[in-house]
């Protein structure tokens, strides 16, 4: 989607697109984080005839590189994944609810002492993107920072229900021993926290 999405804004190099989404931070919204992945998804998206070949282009001292354009197909193809990805949300398997799925696996403390370092990643993070979005709202039109804007709200989000789960745990709301996962276990058994 981000390659087709800068071919939809002009043609260009893959060079090009990756110096662009390191500048716009999209690294921080889809995982390119390897160079090739670049290289890879253009081939992918030629050999689907949603990209072509422009032109060659060769700047001074540089190599000759390839001009990519987008085609009719791929900007069809672009507006129907956002017409999708904005209107259905996708079921996506995030690693802190299926950890917090699983937390009497562990002790109470060891818990609490793991979601104290998210609180203050998480903290930190917030702190550089608030930063970061402040900034950026001095020279950037406001459409191109809605994706920032939202990663933000998200981690606080995040970290204010995280802070509130620790005080929940440590007033004893929830809490668990090995005793309560061990009868959870068994047929009949109630979740630890007192559920059916």
């Amino acid at each position: 989607m981000v390659v087709l999405s800068l071919l939809a804004e002009a043609p260009m190099h893959a060079y090009r697109m990756q110096q662009l989404i390191k500048e716009r931070h999209k690294d921080e919204v889809v995982n390119v984080a390897q160079r090739n992945s670049v290289y890879q998804t253009i081939d992918r998206l030629q050999r689907a005839s949603l990209i072509q070949v422009a032109h060659t282009a060769r700047e001074e001292r540089r190599p000759e590189r390839t001009v990519y354009e987008i085609t009719p197909a791929g900007l069809a193809t672009l507006h129907q994944w956002l017409r999708d990805m904005l209107a259905t949300p996708a079921r996506e398997f995030p690693d802190y609810p299926a950890a917090l799925a699983f937390l009497p696996i562990l002790p109470v403390d060891e818990v609490v002492a793991a979601l104290r370092q998210r609180v203050t990643v998480l903290a930190d993070r917030l702190a550089a993107a608030s930063a970061t979005l402040a900034d950026a709202a001095t020279w950037l039109h406001p459409v191109f920072l809605v994706e920032d804007d939202y990663r933000t709200a998200m981690t606080r989000a995040e970290l204010d229900w995280t802070r509130s789960l620790i005080g929940r745990i440590e007033s004893g709301e929830v809490t668990w021993t090995r005793e309560d996962l061990t009868a959870a276990g068994e047929p009949g058994g109630s979740d630890p926290g007192g559920g059916p």
